[in-house]
């Protein structure tokens, strides 16, 4: 719990900040929150995750041009562009190296058919694409204001992906296999 409230620990800044002054103000407390989650943990001497350095180049570019350009189109972008970061990269991989990444991150720990690995790694491709287009879709449609698409944005796509979670949870359950099984063998729903 305390590891999933540091990496929020941005986003729950800027929605203050937001709450408080204007996306602009959310914008720069943000990237300071991103340079300062880097910073803690190279203090601590603990490791920093590719997904730490990959949300702080995405917040630092976006909320940079943001700020620079006095357009709040740019931060607008910045779930999207992560979002569908981590979906190339799950689709790529798989794709054009044969490797299947969350396979490598969770295979020591979860014993699963090859074909249900395929499948765990495409969902989670396909949910970050598609999470991508629905903030696209809040954030640029006309439909929604700054102020929702800020709501949706801590909360809606924070949600949508902890209801993920939990639907590939259940769903990896019936599909895990005890120590010795074949992984080769699928076994059928």
């Amino acid at each position: 719990m305390k590891k999933f409230l540091f990496d929020l620990f941005p986003l729950i800044l800027f929605f203050i900040a937001y709450r408080y002054a204007d996306i602009y103000v959310a914008t720069g407390a943000a990237m300071a929150a991103g340079v300062a989650q880097i910073l803690w943990l190279k203090l601590r001497r603990q490791p920093i995750e590719t997904m730490h350095w990959i949300n702080l180049g995405v917040i630092v570019f976006f909320g940079g041009a943001t700020l620079l350009l006095h357009d709040e189109a740019f931060i607008k972008w910045k779930p999207t562009v992560l979002y569908w970061v981590f979906g190339a990269v799950l689709l790529g991989a798989r794709l054009f190296t044969g490797r299947n990444l969350l396979r490598k991150l969770l295979g020591a720990k979860i014993q699963m058919p090859d074909a249900i690995w395929d499948r765990f790694n495409a969902s989670w491709a396909v949910f970050f694409l598609a999470a991508g287009v629905l903030n696209l879709f809040v954030a640029f449609s006309g439909y929604f204001s700054e102020a929702q698409w800020v709501n949706f944005k801590v909360f809606g796509l924070t949600v949508l992906l902890l209801a993920f979670v939990v639907i590939q949870s259940l769903w990896l359950g019936r599909h895990m296999q005890s120590p010795g099984e074949s992984t080769e063998t699928e076994r059928r729903p």
